[in-house]
């Protein structure tokens, strides 16, 4: 047998304790901290579910036309969220969508910004690479436990859990994105007076964006695999119903579920495509 150099009980209760005291000391701000984040997703899960079935239809309709201005695809996504209502999952479904909505926009929030700045300084590349390795690699219920200690069973968790599980695609990709842009076009800019905000933000993220938008895909797409397992931890939504049809040996349940959670990822992987080919496609006609 291996000699145990580490004590793995002494570790393990140091850890415990660590957070615990964390906890103790922080639980109450880290709570005030996230309570603007409960608010907009109570808001908008609110919304979606008051609001009239084909008023959300056609939002859904106006956003696949702008991204593609195709009218097979502009008609196919509201049929796909059309199915979900039209199987009794309506009500879920705009809950799983609003969490969707707020993790993938907290993702973006974190993502893009967090990319640039590796973009721009080798060092700290080198310091998040191994941090996001580590997020992707981590088996989600790891970090599940911390979270649900620090804030408890709920929509916070799962929120954070969702944003920590789909956030490194999009930080990598935006990364990526901003070092493919030719550095001639880079050279060429400053010859005519431009500065870093304006090479930036007139040139490395408009030729970056097609990366981007690959970014939000896959990031959007890494967030709704998690709606299962956020489920377990107190969100509401599709998750929900394929936990119920696991614990009560419902097939039905959870295969309807599960249908519906795909139709969702095809609406978001469509839409989000559509947007990013679009970019291209301009990008090319220049």
């Amino acid at each position: 047998m291996f000699p145990e150099l580490i004590p793995a009980r002494k570790l393990r209760k140091t850890i415990d304790n660590a957070v615990e005291n964390l906890v103790a000391e922080y639980g109450d701000i880290l709570e005030q901290a996230t309570q603007p984040f409960i608010d907009l997703l109570v808001w908008l899960e609110q919304g979606l579910r008051q609001s009239p079935w084909w008023l959300v239809l056609l939002v859904v309709a106006g956003l696949t036309w702008l991204g593609s201005r195709r009218w097979q695809l502009t008609f196919a996504m509201p049929a796909l969220l059309a199915f979900i209502g039209a199987i009794g999952l309506w009500d879920q479904g705009m809950q799983t969508l609003a969490l969707m909505i707020v993790a993938t926009g907290l993702s973006i929030l974190i993502g893009i910004p967090t990319g640039i700045l590796m973009s721009r300084s080798t060092w700290l590349r080198k310091i998040i690479l191994p941090i996001l390795d580590i997020m992707q690699t981590m088996p989600s219920f790891v970090y599940l436990i911390p979270v649900v200690m620090l804030f408890g069973l709920g929509k916070i968790p799962a929120i954070i859990a969702t944003v920590i599980y789909a956030v490194p695609p999009l930080i990598r990709l935006t990364d990526l994105g901003i070092r493919l842009v030719d550095k001639e076009v880079l050279e060429a800019s400053q010859a005519f007076g431009a500065n870093t905000r304006q090479q930036l933000l007139g040139i490395q993220l408009p030729l970056a964006l097609p990366n981007i938008m690959a970014g939000i895909n896959q990031t959007t797409m890494m967030a709704l695999a998690m709606v299962v397992i956020a489920s377990m931890i107190g969100a509401k939504g599709l998750g929900q119903e394929v936990l119920m049809g696991i614990n009560r040996l419902e097939v039905g349940r959870g295969l309807l579920a599960g249908l519906a959670i795909v139709a969702l990822a095809i609406l978001f992987d469509r839409i989000t495509q559509s947007f990013g080919q679009r970019r291209q496609q301009q990008e090319q006609s220049a």
